[in-house]
This record gives structure tokens, sequence and C-alpha cells, in this order.
């Protein structure tokens, strides 16, 4: 297999040129520097393509090779003696409350909802690519067909998050695909996007990158998780002409990674 027969099956050029059905662009949201995101993915794509012709055979899907991009001031290292996993990329909404009778209130976050698309190989074979992806998948709506594919991409649904409470993040990676393990979560840290991370649809922050630590229960050896790369995601700074409930787009990098075998 030529290396760029892997890469079209994994982001979908192929796919995208011949019919860019769904899911759709958002016009109406999409900021000025949008437009610029997507030709950026593609021209990087094809250029990646063509160099793949002159390859002999694809790349191994090697994850000791992939590197995660660190904060300004960045998170703890794994713990030793864990391995990467899982990279996935997450595309959803974070999820708050408000007071709409003080609207001088900050909102409260009550957790996150997001479809997980596999992205493993695309870290450890084309980081900048996957540095590329959760801009990308914030242009793009959700619709009811995302879990065949991420915006232009034929990036396979890994898995589901969600909030089993509101200090609980929850991580199910187990598909009829994969079985990779389910996670409850806790914050261990965070740290602030970089000062250049993708803004939201209405101009929002990038959420905080996190370290999180898995609670007992969870299968798979999964230890550790990280949220990287995050695009959108905050809320405004207070609760004024905002309902008592509301989401906001977001997209990140997930990675996951699994204690020594027994």
């Amino acid at each position: 297999m030529y290396a760029s027969t892997l890469l079209v099956s994994l982001l979908g050029a192929s796919a995208v040129i011949a019919a860019p059905t769904w899911p759709t662009f958002n016009w109406d949201a999409a900021k000025p520097d949008a437009l610029e995101t997507v030709s950026e993915y593609f021209n990087m794509l094809a250029i990646k393509v063509e160099l793949g012709k002159l390859m002999s055979q694809a790349p191994v899907c090697d994850l000791s090779k992939a590197q995660m991009a660190a904060a300004p001031t960045p998170l703890a290292a794994p713990s030793a003696g864990l391995t990467l996993k899982h990279v996935a990329i997450g595309r959803g909404t974070q999820n708050y409350t408000c007071d709409t009778t003080n609207a001088t209130a900050v909102p409260t976050a009550v957790g996150a909802v997001a479809t997980l698309f596999n992205a493993s190989c695309i870290a450890s074979t084309y980081p900048d690519l996957l540095h590329l992806l959760p801009s990308l998948a914030l242009n793009f709506d959700l619709t009811a067909q995302e879990g065949s594919r991420m915006g232009p991409t034929n990036l396979a649904i890994s898995g589901h998050h969600f909030f089993t409470n509101t200090t609980t993040p929850f991580f199910d990676l187990d598909t009829a695909q994969n079985q990779i393990g389910e996670a409850g979560c806790a914050k261990d840290s965070q740290t602030d996007a970089p000062a250049t991370a993708t803004k939201g649809r209405q101009g929002e922050k990038a959420v905080p990158w996190l370290r999180l630590k898995t609670r007992v229960g969870s299968t798979g050896n999964l230890q550790e998780v990280y949220r990287i790369e995050t695009a959108g995601g905050s809320a405004p700074a207070s609760c004024k002409g905002q309902p008592a409930a509301f989401e906001v787009q977001y997209a990140a990098q997930y990675w996951f990674w699994e204690g020594p075998q027994a």
C-alpha cells in the first residue's frame, strides 16, 4: 500500500472531492480565519498525498513516535511507565448553566458532550495535520450522521465523551470495531491554552488543557487522559443575556495513556 493511499483512507481527500455532502461547513457561523483553516488543511493534505506517491510503503502507525504538544505553561508529563494507547479528536459542546436573575453571575460549567474520532495513526505519522484537526472540526456542524466521519475526513468514530456528574468526565472507547476501554476521570491539573489557540464561533476562548487521572473501575488499563490543542468552548464572562442552560461548541485532541502490561 502506498503512503498516499493510507493518507486518503484516513483523511478522506477523494471522498470529499467526489461527494462533499455532510457534515456541512457552517457558513453563517464561520469566523474570518475559518476558510483559511480549511484551505490550509486541504493544501497540506494534497502535498502529503503527492509525497506519499514517492514512498514504496505506507508509514507504520507507531504510537511510540507520537509526541504531545506542550502549552506555554506545560502540564506534567505522563506518569513513569505509561504508554500511549489512543489519540482522538473530540468534537462537541461544553455545557453551562446560568442564574438568569443575576446578569453579573458567572456561568457554571456542568460538563461536556463530544463524539471521539480515531486519530492515532495521524498522531504518529502526520503531527502537523493532527494540529489542524481541532480547528478544522470546529468549522463543521455535527449532524445525525457524525458517527460515520468527522468533517471532511474519514476518521472513524472511536467513542464518546460525556459527564456522569458535574465533576466526573467519562470516556467510552468501546465500539464494535475496537475495545479500548472505559474511564471515569478526575481532574489532576490544568493550564491555559496558548494565546494563539483557535477561538470559538462567537469568539470564545479555547478551554484549558487538562490532565486527568482515571478513577477506580476504569477498564482497558487506562490511567491518564490529556485534553490538549483545544478550540473554542469557553463560557462568556457573565450570564448577561444567557439562558438558564446553554452550550458552546468546541473541539480538542484527547490522548489516552495506559499502564504497564501485567
